[in-house]
């Protein structure tokens, strides 16, 4: 689940973090990593809201609201994934198959440099831009597999796709390739 939004909920005594299941199912009591910038703990739901209504258990495309013990308070942020242990991992690095828009759409010429704004599921991340040795310049509508460093780790695998802007404005679209270590 990417988390969308983080409340504080019985204050000192619990966290309520927002998303959707994207895949599997979470049930009170699952064990759950943070995953992400500033993750990497792992936690007991406490309680799964749908609709502020308690229930047993949530399964793929369901919103939710999942309930978190409170030692986890500072460390949980929109941007991160709650999964199954060991079952995604962040990371800063990355090739992608970019597809800029089309110039008049927002679209920009891309060098090796390039710093880009990514989204990828609810984070928003900086990344800088590497072209393929012997290729100078990404055209709009173009197509090409380019190296990705982000400024601080996202949840990623291969085959994820994410938005990204230029100067402001929307500017194209990629797929996650292979992950860097």
């Amino acid at each position: 689940m990417a988390v969308e939004d983080v409340f504080p909920r019985k204050p000192g005594r619990q966290v309520l973090a927002t998303g959707c299941v994207e895949r599997g199912r979470v049930r009170p009591g699952d064990e759950v990593q943070l995953v992400g910038a500033g993750g990497g703990a792992t936690v007991a739901v406490v309680a799964v809201e749908v609709g502020r209504v308690p229930v047993r258990e949530a399964g793929a495309g369901t919103n939710v609201a999942v309930q978190l013990p409170a030692s986890v308070s500072g460390s949980v942020a929109r941007g991160q994934v709650l999964a199954a242990p060991g079952s995604v991992r962040s990371c800063t690095g990355f090739t992608a198959d970019l597809t800029p828009m089309p110039e008049e759409h927002g679209g920009a010429e891309i060098r090796t440099g390039t710093v880009l704004r990514f989204h990828v599921l609810t984070a928003v991340v900086l990344g800088t831009v590497t072209l393929p040795e012997g290729t100078d310049v990404l055209h709009p509508v173009h197509q090409g597999t380019v190296t990705i460093a982000l400024e601080s780790p996202v949840a990623l695998e291969p085959g994820r796709r994410f938005a990204y802007r230029h100067h402001g404005r929307a500017a194209g679209q990629g797929t996650v390739g292979r992950l860097l270590p």
